[in-house]
């Protein structure tokens, strides 16, 4: 099923020929008609014969660059868009010479995905979409819109990856012929590797990609007639033989005790060496583990290796192409991002939010800014999976709108029967619901007004479904209490746009009202109601429930000895090692100055003394900075009660394990007291 939205005309000039296939495919596929051509005089014929809107260059043709060609294209279309990809040009002084003086509209770091081009081509051509034909409209069997070129892509794919064992004996061949002095089989050589590194990657062979990226840097002295060093060129091809002859690709597993991290993993992507080692030492006094990269392959290459909760890049090409091609890496398409620069002006914030990035630092950036971008990196990444609660009488449009929603970061609950909605909203807690208008008995506009009514559920976000978008209704919605509504027949992208919306602004408020500003974890009232949840579950299963009280030993002292800011840093930490440990459905809240408490579901006084223990190890090797400058190490010490034993309520069990921290502070501190 094509995807229309364009009439617009493409050159699009390249001479890989299985780069063309793939994007041509996709384009064509998104209505623009693409004319390729693989050298500037096929180029100038197709400019002379026919009318184009825009233009695609690469940046290195045969026999000439794709600056060239673009000096020349000025000379007779003057204002003609030119979209110029290539694997070089990535320094801010190359930038400016290809926007400002040769006008080049957007600049695409190869090796870039079909749908980068397009989105690029949108924003150049502003182009209006037109309503979808009917067959867009919802429907629980129907494919998505990019259905038909991901089944494209896919063959495409296969094919590309069959034939590279071939040209890998044919690189191979030519480096051996380059290796006895015949100069014309090493231009040739670096040709190939030039055309891998741009193309391997938008098939999805990213590590292929990686590798010959560094093996064209080792044959780049070859374009400037300088010496090659062979051992590096054997090297590089090594790497990629290796890339290649894998049958199935896995990264490089790393040592278990380097994965482990408290408060997660930072990717710090800068091309200067003193910034990466200041990093990995703010890393250290932060308990956050870094991982620095100097170049875009070798940021990709860190991601592939081990998680990393986000990325820290130095603003400029260079930082915006790591940005493209760490979003295009599988599982990592919504990894955060932060970039750093020195001047921090409007264009280049703006080019950081383009580029998705959540926050952006001062150059250099001081222990505080590391502390700040890890903590906003880290939680956003490990983000609790939102829940959705979808009620429609009718059984296949749950199962639609389900099997459209849920994804790794939203759960989906359907149910059928309205009359039920009070005791599942208790039971799943949703962050959203979904309300069919029309139902049998009590109607979308009537459950509104009741949730409304109800302390508990009057900020839920509802949005209605309906078929009807008259004025009346439309008023009738708001007046209701809806906060949004969706038309009949129901838009894909439109749900997961307005439903995602919706989440993220519910998420937010959330952190303002229900998040301490400094550790992060929950506040006392939202985690006395989550647990009233838990502690509900744990008797509908019969599974126990775990709530233990911990205080930080010798607190005032801290205070008083290291300064209050120290103390604070103290808070910090640890709340932020309680939010990186733990499973999700855990709860974990600051209960007020240096006490913190737990809750986990399922879980013995045995084991959840285990959990808990570990925690306290980790705490007290970390090593923490006076207000002077001086190193100081705290413990902590915790009280635990377990549900049903100890108590069925929250009060019950709050009195018990306050009286064990008691407990655990006489008997010498830096202990858990289950007794």
């Amino acid at each position: 099923m094509s995807t229309a939205r364009s009439d617009k005309t493409l050159l699009f000039l390249e001479d890989d020929r299985d780069l063309q296939a793939l994007v041509c495919t996709f384009l064509r596929d998104r209505g623009y008609q693409v004319t390729p051509a693989r050298t500037a005089d096929e180029a100038r014929e197709v400019l002379r014969s026919r009318p184009v809107d825009a233009a695609i260059v690469d940046g290195l043709l045969p026999g000439m660059t794709g600056a060239d060609f673009i000096r020349e294209l000025r000379k007779t279309k003057p204002d003609l868009p030119v979209l110029f990809a290539s694997a070089f040009w990535k320094d801010l002084k190359s930038h400016e010479l290809l926007t400002r003086q040769l006008g080049v509209a957007r600049v695409v770091h190869k090796p870039y995905r079909p749908e980068e081009l397009a989105v690029w081509l949108e924003q150049l051509f502003a182009v209006a979409r037109p309503p979808p034909p009917p067959q867009e409209a919802l429907e629980a069997d129907a494919p998505a819109p990019a259905d038909d070129f991901a089944a494209s892509l896919a063959l495409l794919s296969a094919d590309y990856g069959a034939k590279l064992p071939e040209r890998l004996a044919t690189l191979q061949a030519l480096l051996g012929k380059g290796r006895h002095g015949d100069a014309a089989a090493l231009d040739e050589a670096y040709n190939a590797v030039h055309k891998l590194h741009g193309t391997a990657g938008s098939y999805g062979f990213r590590d292929v990609s990686i590798a010959a990226g560094a093996l064209e840097d080792a044959l780049r002295p070859v374009k400037a007639g300088g010496a090659l060093d062979w051992a590096r060129v054997d090297a590089g091809f090594r790497a990629l033989e290796d890339r290649v002859s894998l049958p199935v690709l896995t990264p490089e597993p790393e040592p278990e005790e380097a994965v482990v991290s408290a408060m997660g993993t930072l990717l710090v992507v800068d091309e200067d060496a003193a910034v990466l080692a200041d990093a990995r030492q703010m890393g250290e006094r932060e308990g956050v583990r870094v991982v620095t990269a100097a170049t875009p392959q070798e940021a990709c290459a860190a991601a592939e290796r081990q998680w990393v909760d986000g990325a820290l890049l130095h603003m400029g090409p260079a930082g915006l192409a790591t940005a493209s091609a760490l979003r295009a890496m599988e599982g990592h398409q919504s990894l955060p991002l932060a970039f750093s620069s020195s001047g921090g002006g409007l264009q280049e914030r703006v080019h950081a939010a383009h580029a998705g990035a959540s926050l952006f630092l001062p150059r250099p950036f001081t222990q505080q800014d590391f502390a700040t971008a890890a903590e906003r990196l880290v939680a956003t990444r490990r983000l609790e999976r939102a829940k959705v609660m979808v009620v429609d009488d009718d059984p296949e449009a749950v199962r639609a709108l389900s099997q459209v929603l849920v994804s790794d970061a939203v759960e989906v609950v359907g149910l059928e029967n309205a009359y039920g909605l009070l005791d599942a909203l208790a039971q799943h807690r949703p962050d959203l619901l979904l309300l069919d208008v029309q139902m049998p008995g009590p109607s979308g506009f009537d459950l509104c007004r009741i949730l409304r009514l109800t302390p508990e559920w009057q900020d839920l976000p509802i949005l209605l479904i309906t078929a009807q978008v008259g004025l009346e209704f439309r008023l009738a919605a708001f007046q209701a209490g809806a906060d949004d509504y969706l038309a009949k027949p129901v838009l894909k992208e439109e749900l997961r746009a307005r439903v995602h919306a919706r989440l993220e602004r519910a998420r937010l408020s959330r952190e303002r009202t229900e998040r301490d500003a400094l550790t992060g974890l929950m506040l006392r009232r939202p985690f006395v109601e989550a647990v009233g949840t838990r502690l509900s579950e744990a008797r509908r299963s019969d599974k126990p429930l775990a709530l233990c009280f911990l205080d930080v030993d010798h607190f005032k002292k801290v205070n008083d000895q290291h300064g209050h800011l120290a103390g604070d840093r103290v808070l910090m930490r640890l709340g932020r090692l309680l939010g990186a440990r733990f499973r999700r459905e855990d709860l974990r809240a600051r209960w007020g100055g240096e006490e913190f408490v737990v809750a986990l579901l399922g879980e013995s006084a045995e084991s959840a003394k285990d959990i808990l223990s570990r925690t306290a190890e980790e705490l007290a090797a970390m090593s923490f900075e006076g207000d002077a400058g001086e190193t100081f190490h705290v413990t902590f010490s915790a009280g635990l009660a377990v549900a049903p034993r100890d108590g069925t309520t929250l009060d019950e069990l709050l009195r018990a394990a306050d009286a064990r921290l008691y407990r655990a502070k006489e008997n010498g501190r830096n202990r858990i007291e289950t007794e």
